[in-house]
């Protein structure tokens, strides 16, 4: 019989029950993987089997009850489709009816949704939320075999043992969280320490306090312990940093590196893919060459126009008609890539961003390199101009004034590339997943078009 999520948690369970499994740091609690799995084992007796085949959106913050809620579903036969806890009931229970589940689980109860759903019977186990580019939610639904692939892979790709202790601050329901925090804790057994709150100075002592040895993080979380009053030696018992979620500008991978003496790793992924590359050395963030080169039992296939088809036993193939040679998932990315040397990948920018500026046409992707190639500039969003179809309007994240910013572009770029209107913004503002929050810089810049 082929390993299920359950069935790999059951086996790391016997493989040690005494074992530390999560930390809990707002509650001061330490569960050790019996005490999870008893704690567990009430929900699953709570749920019963009325739940097999039916989809339950799982809205829980990062604490033990995620876990126990996760684990008491899968024992029920559920099919677990985990959501951000931070939005309203009333959008939780639009998202629910959305992607047709059954059931949300959110403030400590489960409630019916109107208009529920069949029950799954094509082996979907998980099932991923994206907003995508419209923001209406899109349900991807994984088996147990390619969620167990991708912690297998990040897991291998970045050298995550089981003796590892892993410092969760991500969600622990986004792609990224999954692949890095959950996977690996139920399949190898690598223990959770929960961080209570994103402050560069609170984060900084739970880690001297707990020594977590893996750190998932996200650029702007970098970028702020980089600027705050934080001694070295907090940080001293991280082995790997890791930098996913948004671009990560190497000014901040240098900075961190020379001010924690650790180096940042870069890691690109997707919801759809699970893990792609990953930045074994730390020295391609330093200098922004690459996120790094595929991880194991990956496969990368590159077209003329930069186009990247993603293809490993953790890619999703319910819904998905793409197979590669072996017969397993395909997808192709939105983003446009470049290989360099070592087999590694740049990220270059997202495909399908053609516009047309006074009649002639421009991937607003080549702006936008244009602007981070200028020094002191670490993001930057271009759009069409909400009040002008001939003219651009961009944000950038830089102290640079607007002016400084312009004539650098002027530089590089034709009259008619260069924005019309830079808005200059200390940082980007972030979603709860901790990438930019586009619509909220379009509000700003005015719209697009």
């Amino acid at each position: 019989m082929n390993p299920t999520l359950l069935s790999a948690w059951h086996s790391t369970l016997r493989a040690d029950p005494a074992a530390l499994a999560f930390v809990d740091t707002r509650a001061g609690l330490r569960l050790t993987r019996a005490e999870l799995a008893t704690r567990a084992a009430s929900w699953r007796d709570t749920f019963g089997r009325g739940l097999a085949g039916q989809t339950v959106v799982l809205a829980e913050a990062n604490r033990p009850e995620w876990f126990q809620v996760f684990l008491g579903l899968l024992e029920a036969e559920a099919v677990v489709a985990p959501l951000d806890p931070g939005e309203p009931l009333a959008a939780q229970l639009a998202t629910a009816a959305a992607i047709r589940a059954g059931w949300l689980w959110s403030g400590g109860e489960l409630r019916a949704v109107a208009g529920r759903g069949k029950r799954s019977r094509d082996g979907r186990r998980v099932v991923k939320l994206t907003s995508g580019s419209t923001g209406t939610p899109r349900a991807l639904a994984f088996t147990d075999a390619q969620m167990l692939a991708d912690g297998r892979q990040v897991c291998a790709g970045m050298a995550i043992r089981p003796d590892d202790v892993n410092f969760g601050l991500i969600p622990f329901g986004h792609s990224y969280g999954l692949g890095n925090l959950v996977v690996p804790l139920l399949a190898q057994g690598t223990a959770l320490v929960a961080g209570g709150g994103f402050l560069p100075q609170e984060v900084a002592e739970t880690i001297a306090r707990e020594r977590p040895t893996v750190f998932p993080a996200v650029p702007a979380l970098l970028r702020a312990l980089v600027a705050a009053d934080i001694a070295p030696e907090k940080l001293a018992s991280l082995r790997t940093v890791i930098s996913a979620g948004a671009p990560l500008a190497p000014e901040i991978a240098e900075a961190f590196w020379v001010k924690f003496g650790r180096k940042v790793h870069s890691f690109y992924g997707s919801s759809e893919t699970g893990g792609i590359t990953y930045d074994r050395s730390g020295d391609a963030a330093r200098t922004g060459r690459s996120v790094g080169s595929p991880l194991p039992d990956v496969e990368l296939v590159f077209s003329r126009a930069g186009r990247v088809v993603v293809s490993s036993p953790a890619v999703f193939t319910l819904g998905n008609r793409r197979r590669d040679a072996r017969g397993l998932g395909e997808y192709r990315t939105p983003d446009i890539t470049a290989r360099v040397a070592g087999g590694e990948v740049a990220l270059l920018g997202r495909a399908g961003r053609w516009v047309k500026i006074a009649s002639r046409r421009l991937n607003l992707a080549e702006v936008e390199r244009a602007l981070k190639a200028v020094p002191g500039v670490r993001e930057a969003l271009v759009t069409v101009h909400g009040g002008r179809t001939d003219a651009l309007a961009a944000a950038v994240a830089t102290e640079l004034p607007a002016d400084a910013v312009r004539a650098a572009l002027a530089a590089r770029l034709a009259g008619w590339k260069v924005p019309k209107k830079l808005l200059c913004l200390p940082a980007f503002p972030l979603t709860a997943r901790g990438k930019t929050d586009t619509t909220a810089l379009r509000r700003q810049l005015g719209g697009e078009r």
